[in-house]
Formats: C-alpha cells, sequence, structure tokens
C-alpha cells in the first residue's frame, strides 16, 4: 500500500482517499515519503477543529480562516509549493455541493503542479461528482515486521527484557489483526497483569483481540468447547474437514496444494450445521468468526453497509488463516436476487462485493456457510469454484439416531446402559439431532416434577408428543432433498457409499 501511496503521489494524482482509523500511523508513512520525494514534499494536516496546520507543528494552534472545508480548499488552491494536504474526516461534508465544487476545482487546479490532496477517514464515502478523479486506497493493518517493532519498542520501556525466539513470533501472530495503537495497549495490559511478557502472556493479548472484534459490533469471535466427535453422525462430512485440517500449512504449500476457499452446508434445520461449523474451529485449531450480515446493513448513511462489510473482511483478512462463518445465509442474501430497489440497491451492491472477494481473496479465509433454503440462494453462490465443496445434511439415519442419543445422554448421565438406543432411534424416524435432543430434555424436566430419574418411557412419551419439522414442513424438506441427490456431496457416510455405488 505505501508502494502504491507513493507511486500515486509521484504520478500528479490529484486527489487520493486513503480508508484508514490509524492517523497517526497513515500521518507518518506520508511523511516519509514526502521527505524522500525530489523534491521534497510539505505536509499540511486540516481539521475541521483546528484548521490547516503543517505536519510536526503543534496541533493547539487553530487557523480560523481554514476551518470550513471551502475555505480549506481555496487556502490549498494558493499554494504554488510543492506540498501535500492531508484532510482529515471530510466524510460528513463532502457530498455538500460548495464542498464538491471545491475539490473539483483544486483538482483542476493541480494540473502540472506536484500538489496533492489526500482524504483520510475511517470509512469511504466518495460523491458520484468525484468518482472519475479519485483513487481509493486501503490503509492495511500492521504486519508482523511492524508489529515486532511495537514489541521490541515496548521491552526495551521494560529493563531490556528479552524472548526467546518461539515466544516472540507467538505474541506477534495473536496480535495480527490489531492497529499499532490496539497491540501497544494489550501488550501493557499483558505486563501489568503478570508483571512480565512471555509466551504464557499469548491469552492475555487474544482474550483483548476478541473484545476489539466484538466492538465493531458486525464480526463476533466464537468460542466452543465442543469437539467434531460431539456431532452425532455425518462421517463423510468429517471425513472431509479432517483431510484439510493442516491444509493452512507450510507443509501443505510446499507439497503444492492451494488453500481451501471454503465450503457450504446445505440442510434440515436442526440437524448440525452450524455445530459442525463451530466445531471445525477446534479441529483445525483455526479462530472462528461469525459475521452478522444483520448488522451490516445500515440504512442511517449512503455506503455505511458497504463499508461495513469491506472492514468485517478486512479484520477477518488480518488474522488469517482463520474461519468465516456465515449461519443462514439464504437469509442474508435472500433479497439480493430481486430487483433490491426497495433499498436502493444495497442488497444487490453488498452481494456483488462479497462474491467478488470471495472469488479475489488471496489471504487464508475458510468461508464456511450454511443454508435452510436453496431455492433463496443466488444462482451465483452455487457455480463451481465458488466453494471447494457443497453439502447435504439429510434428517439423521437411524445409526446417527443412535449415536446422537449415546452423545446426549451421556452429557447428562454417566451410566446410559439402562436405556435402550436402537428403539428410541427407531421411535424417532423423521426427527432432526436438535429435536431429539429437546425431546430428552422434556423427559428430564417431566421426571424432574415428579422428584425421580427419568427413563426410557419418558423420553418415549416426549418423542409421541412432538411433531418433527419433517412432517409440519414435509414438501419443503422433500423439494431440499430432491435438489440435492444430484447437486451437493451427502453428509452422510451411507449415502455418500451408496450413491458412489449407483455411479
Amino acid at each position: 500500500m505505501k508502494e502504491e501511496l507513493n507511486i500515486l503521489i509521484q504520478a500528479q494524482y490529484p486527489l487520493i482517499y486513503l480508508v484508514t482509523s490509524e492517523e497517526e500511523r497513515a500521518e507518518q508513512a506520508i511523511s516519509t515519503i514526502a521527505q524522500l520525494l525530489k523534491p521534497q514534499r510539505r505536509v499540511y494536516i486540516w481539521t475541521v477543529t483546528h484548521g490547516i496546520v503543517e505536519y510536526g507543528q503543534p496541533r493547539n494552534v487553530t487557523q480560523h480562516n481554514t476551518v470550513s472545508p471551502e475555505a480549506a480548499i481555496e487556502w490549498i488552491i494558493r499554494q504554488k509549493e510543492p506540498s501535500i494536504f492531508i484532510l482529515k474526516d471530510l466524510h460528513p461534508f463532502i457530498d455538500a455541493p460548495p464542498t464538491t465544487r471545491s475539490l473539483r476545482d483544486a483538482i483542476a487546479s493541480f494540473k502540472g503542479m506536484q500538489k496533492n490532496i489526500i482524504l483520510m477517514s475511517p470509512m469511504q464515502q466518495v460523491p458520484i461528482e468525484l468518482e472519475k478523479e479519485v483513487v481509493v486506497l486501503d490503509f492495511q493493518l500492521p504486519d508482523m515486521a511492524e508489529l515486532n517493532k511495537v514489541l521490541t519498542q515496548h521491552l526495551e520501556q521494560n529493563r531490556g527484557r528479552r524472548l526467546t525466539t518461539e515466544a516472540r513470533e507467538k505474541l506477534l501472530r495473536a496480535a495480527l489483526g490489531l492497529t499499532k495503537d490496539e497491540a501497544e495497549k494489550v501488550y501493557r495490559k499483558a505486563q501489568v497483569t503478570t508483571g512480565r511478557l512471555t509466551e504464557d502472556e499469548v491469552d492475555i493479548v487474544l482474550s483483548e483481540k476478541k473484545q476489539l472484534i466484538r466492538r465493531n459490533g458486525i464480526l463476533e469471535y466464537i468460542e466452543e468447547d465442543e469437539t467434531i466427535e460431539a456431532v452425532g453422525g455425518l462421517e463423510e462430512l468429517k471425513k472431509w474437514l479432517k483431510q484439510r485440517s493442516n491444509a493452512f500449512t507450510e507443509k501443505a504449500r510446499e507439497y503444492g496444494l492451494p488453500q481451501p476457499k471454503g465450503m457450504l452446508i446445505l440442510g434440515v434445520p436442526g440437524c448440525g450445521k452450524s455445530l459442525i461449523a463451530k466445531t471445525t474451529s477446534r479441529l483445525w485449531g483455526l479462530p472462528i468468526l461469525r459475521l452478522d450480515m444483520g448488522r451490516v446493513y445500515d440504512g442511517s448513511m449512503v455506503g455505511r453497509s458497504e463499508a461495513n462489510l469491506r472492514n468485517a473482511l478486512k479484520t477477518a483478512e488480518s488474522i488469517s488463516p482463520t474461519i468465516l462463518f456465515i449461519d443462514e445465509l439464504d437469509k442474508s442474501f435472500a433479497g439480493s436476487a430481486g430487483s433490491g430497489d426497495s433499498d436502493g440497491g444495497t442488497s444487490s451492491r453488498i452481494f456483488g462485493s462479497f462474491l467478488t472477494w470471495m472469488q479475489e481473496k488471496k489471504s487464508p479465509v475458510f468461508v464456511m456457510a450454511t443454508a435452510n433454503r436453496v431455492e433463496r440462494l443466488p444462482g451465483e453462490f452455487l457455480r463451481k469454484g465458488r466453494f471447494d465443496e457443497i453439502f447435504f445434511v439429510d434428517l439423521p439415519t437411524p445409526e446417527e439416531r443412535q449415536d446422537i442419543y449415546n452423545i446426549h445422554l451421556t452429557k447428562r448421565r454417566e451410566d446410559i446402559a439402562r436405556f435402550d438406543l436402537e428403539q428410541l432411534a427407531k421411535m424417532s424416524d423423521g426427527f432432526s439431532g436438535a429435536e431429539i435432543e429437546q425431546a430428552i430434555v422434556a423427559a428430564m424436566y417431566e421426571a424432574f416434577a415428579q422428584e425421580r430419574e427419568f427413563t426410557q418411557l419418558d423420553i418415549i412419551a416426549a418423542l409421541k408428543a412432538t411433531l418433527p419439522l419433517s412432517r409440519t414442513m414435509q414438501e419443503q424438506v422433500t423439494a431440499l432433498r430432491d435438489w440435492a441427490r444430484q447437486r451437493a456431496r451427502p453428509a452422510a457416510a451411507s449415502v455418500a457409499e451408496y450413491q458412489r455405488m449407483e455411479f
């Protein structure tokens, strides 16, 4: 990014939009570029609170004659020497006709002059009048080398403490995805908490990192205690995931394997789609972030929703390798299949941006998505190459239902020999895993109210009192099965083997 910014400045691009929340770090990068240019450029910074102040000068002085955006741009146009002008947080004013016109006047006056305006803001907002004139750059978060400088400086300030190479690498990887200021704060927190900074403090850094990720309200850091063995059945799907447990390692790259892109899990509600996604995090040893598409959409300001999605994807990339989990994808992008007129085209733009990112991303972010209603998904999601594999999770087979009973009963009682799992599996034909669990819970409540231990008969009674989803929504489940039979890979081993024999 810095190299690209340097090229744009030397090529006399008049208007550059730098999207970042790291003002100090971005200013330092621009100042370094300005000093290396021939001739050197002076750097000026504008804010609505202090007007235009030269970089390096005290910021507590207010230049009242340049506080308004129009006055500031007029002052910039009058300057004759080679300079770079950083305008901070201009986005609330940029749609105003006087500000837009002033920027266009400045662009016209810069021809043949070594002058650049850099709009610096945490969110991107470009009016249509400037779309052909502006170049947009994302100021990337610190990489390992920059974070290493932060860590080294912190250690030197604490009596030159030393770290082993392994401990340093663990602390640096734990801080990936944080800004420079955030990294400084978490290293100080680890120091204050334990009185020292070693690889044992990685958990403190990760804990703080989770809070910072949650703070944006769009991504959620999921912590799952269950292992993949807590999912009953789905052996074909589990096998696929286990084969790729080391897919993001350097060893896999040296072998010539590409990084996995993602997988889509379709199926009947309550059959373990979300649980399998969460438990994959522990299987692969990777963090899992849930992308809440409902929070991406923000109608408070034009372009805000698109900025939310860009920031969320940028954060996921910065801490990669990671798993990006999108639950109920069919609901998240159902509106994009229509005209998009009801929301001004926001759904279509969000959908297009997400598809482009999935197609072009180079970072090791594995997209794990679930869906219940395949007919609601835009066709672009289902074409080959978008996901590595599309799995279909059907209602559990008799053998899988026995596994599910075994898992849920073992969680609640040490001795389950008194339960006839085969009979229970037969009695719950057509039940999903979630419905089986709820039947066990209902049986326990019944017995608890009578102050006794729950029995086989209690579970059977609960099953008989339940009308499963496969019966209340029989047409929908049948249609989903018919679609998946030729278009998706079955998650159950027995079904997968049967289909292989058919072909």
